[in-house]
């Protein structure tokens, strides 16, 4: 332990021995790989925290209230995260140091008063003056609406028209539900039943929220979020909603109750095995409460297993409980095997032998709504969570695939198997674009992003780099070199899209940073020249990018402002993206390289890990971003792995 002291001061002080500073690199994989083996659950799985925002604790406090299903053990500990996530000024964020948040804010403040608190308290107070300091109630977002009309605190004319006989538009038609990402499906068609109910809960008068409208309430219009300009497409798709709420006054009886049968079946049948729906905190809420309001009893089996499933997102601390978004257990185990395999371990390893059959056990062999597209390709692809089969997505799927293929497993035939269905999934659910989306393919219809529903901005599934640099890291595992059909669109794709300034957007982290490392690691992988000119202006992008501490950081503020593209505040597992893209981008270790990776090795925490408060994963891009707790665990021990092969191969290939 001594001599670690020793190897990390000097390491610290002044450039390192060569001998010295590999002693430290091994040091530090070797801590970082006993406390991965030490989180791996029994089953062969790995799984921590994924933390949003205030948003989450709020509206499972709302939905409980609705549902008549509070648990008064609970509700405090919701209350107290919910409370300790307040800022200063009384609002709460997106993420930390974020400017507060308006709908985020109200629904919190409502979930509060639900569970107790009074107009006096401190908190309660705070809030109200920040909210009516934003115009009040009325600027609330278009989701949250939904909620409070739900609990009669704001009129249901408040909320966007979206008459359930949307759903019956056809597969062809140029706007069908389809048209929709996977979570603005499950969200939309839960909606549609719950406006098509127009519930409104009668709660205590002290527990609402009239003293948040600055005009009376029957004076208050609520109106949709309004355009850049009024020819834009927001403020034509203001005018449809008009129409929509005409359409929706007036609409044919006998084609309103077929729509409802069809919305509720739908529904119905998208339940998983678990009680959830599409995997994610809004479907697993919004989809109880719509068929509650529609008739379905607390003690129907439907609604039973929904009550089991929404309790699968409560996260318990020390003394408070976090409500997440949903689970991670593929991708943080997928990535965990992947930085194991990266930094040494063997393929025979029982960890990992047992994690590659739990993924084999775990394969999805069901048509989901991405078939809906893709009717001949067969199943084969993975879910982010433990039971979302009608929505594999091809980022779990790749590095999966990739984690099989360079494992052991007692069954060869079943592995063969395995591979052989995913790499076909994977590789067919190509968009036409030759990119990658995560869930469908072509969803490519961006209007829709204007739609007066869309206050995040988020409601298709777009190709993207970071998938694709996935794809193409997938692929020789599997067998597939750069000449094979779907890695030659998919690098022309990766071309067209990469930025000015050298890097590429990555779609589900934050931000140029991920885009760029997970591009730059796939192209190599696939076998592409790395000398080429574009390639070089990516690692040029990745270099400039670096902090004067020798980490990479950025903040999600760079989804709305250019200027912030590669900048923030070091993190952990920024840095170690940003080292995978070094390593990917050149073969060369350059001066850059070194000190990316001396800054992890500096920062280890005495768990093995890093310590890391920072969101650098992304939900909806400018609206929504999340905490994965391994980010800083498995994110930084792939990317040294990666280094301490590289250095291998230089002093091998120094040796001949």
């Amino acid at each position: 332990m001594n001599e670690a002291v020793e190897i990390e001061s000097s390491l610290a002080v002044t450039p390192a021995a060569p001998d010295e500073y590999v002693a430290k690199i091994d040091y530090t994989i070797d801590r970082a790989q006993r406390a991965l083996f030490e989180l791996q659950k029994p089953e062969g799985y790995w799984i921590d925290a994924l933390e949003a925002n205030g948003e989450m604790n709020a509206e499972f406090i709302i939905f409980s209230h609705f549902m008549d299903n509070v648990d008064p053990e609970l509700e405090p500990r919701l209350v107290k995260h919910l409370l300790e996530r307040q800022n200063a000024e009384g609002s709460w964020s997106i993420y930390p140091g974020a400017d507060g948040h308006l709908s985020t804010t109200i629904e919190a403040y409502f979930a509060l008063k639900l569970a107790g608190l009074r107009p006096v308290d401190e908190q309660i107070t705070q809030a109200r003056r920040w909210i009516l300091s934003k115009g009040g109630i009325e600027n609330c977002g278009t989701l949250a609406r939904f909620y409070l009309a739900s609990m009669g605190q704001v009129p249901w004319e408040a909320t966007t028209a979206v008459p359930i006989e949307i759903a019956l538009f056809p597969d062809w038609f140029f706007f069908n539900i389809y048209e929709l990402s996977s979570w603005a499906r499950g969200t939309l068609m839960a909606l549609m039943f719950l406006q098509a109910a127009r519930p409104e809960k009668k709660i205590d008068y002290a527990a609402g929220v009239l003293e948040l409208y600055i005009q009376p309430p029957h004076f208050t219009k609520f109106r949709q979020p309004p355009g850049k300009s009024l020819f834009s497409m927001r403020s034509f798709l203001n005018i449809v909603d008009r129409g929509l709420r005409v359409f929706d006054r007036h609409h044919p009886k006998t084609m309103r109750a077929r729509a409802m049968r069809y919305v509720e079946n739908w529904l119905l049948e998208h339940q998983d095995a678990n009680g959830s729906w599409g995997g994610i905190q809004p479907c697993y809420l919004l989809t109880a409460m719509a068929l509650k309001a529609n008739g379905y009893r607390n003690d129907h089996p439907v609604i039973k297993k929904a009550f089991e499933a929404s309790r699968e997102l409560l996260w318990e601390q020390r003394d408070s409980t976090m409500y997440i978004p949903c689970v991670s257990p593929n991708w943080d185990s997928a990535l965990a095997a992947r930085a194991l395999l990266d930094s040494g371990i063997p393929g025979n390893h029982p960890a990992l032998k047992k994690a590659a059959q739990w993924f084999i056990d775990h394969q999805i062999f069901k048509k989901g709504d991405w078939s809906i597209k893709r009717p001949d390709l067969e199943p084969g692809g993975w879910a982010f969570q433990f039971y979302n089969d009608w929505y594999p997505d091809v980022d779990d799927a790749a590095v999966i695939l990739g984690v099989i293929a360079e494992t052991e497993v007692d069954d060869a035939a079943a592995k063969e198997r395995a591979l052989a269905a995913g790499a076909n999934w994977t590789m067919g659910m190509q968009s036409s674009d030759g990119g990658f989306a995560a869930f469908d393919v072509d969803n490519d219809s961006t209007w829709l992003n204007k739609l007066p529903l869309a206050d995040v901005e988020a409601v298709t599934d777009p190709t993207c780099p970071d998938l694709a640099g996935h794809v193409l890291e997938m692929m020789p595992t599997v067998g597939y070199r750069a000449d094979h059909p779907v890695a030659k669109r998919t690098i022309e794709w990766l071309k067209r899209d990469q930025s000015r300034e050298g890097g590429w957007w990555g779609r589900w982290g934050v931000n140029y940073i991920y885009g760029t490392g997970a591009a730059l690691a796939g192209l190599r992988a696939i076998g592409v020249d790395m000398n080429e000119p574009w390639i070089k202006r990516a690692v040029a992008w990745l270099k400039s990018k670096q902090n004067a501490d020798g980490g990479w950081g950025e903040s999600p503020l760079s989804d709305k402002d250019p200027a912030w593209h590669g900048r923030g505040t070091s993190t952990a597992s920024q840095t170690a993206w940003a080292i995978i893209g070094l390593l990917g981008g050149e073969d060369q270790i350059s001066e850059q390289l070194m000190r990316g990776v001396q800054f992890l090795a500096e920062r280890q925490n005495e768990a093995g890990a890093w310590d890391e408060n920072e969101f650098t994963g992304t939900g909806f891009p400018g609206h929504f971003y999340l905490r994965y707790y391994m980010y800083a665990h498995y994110f930084p021990l792939m990317a040294l792995g990666r280094f301490r092969r590289r250095l291998a191969e230089k002093n091998s290939n120094g040796a001949k």
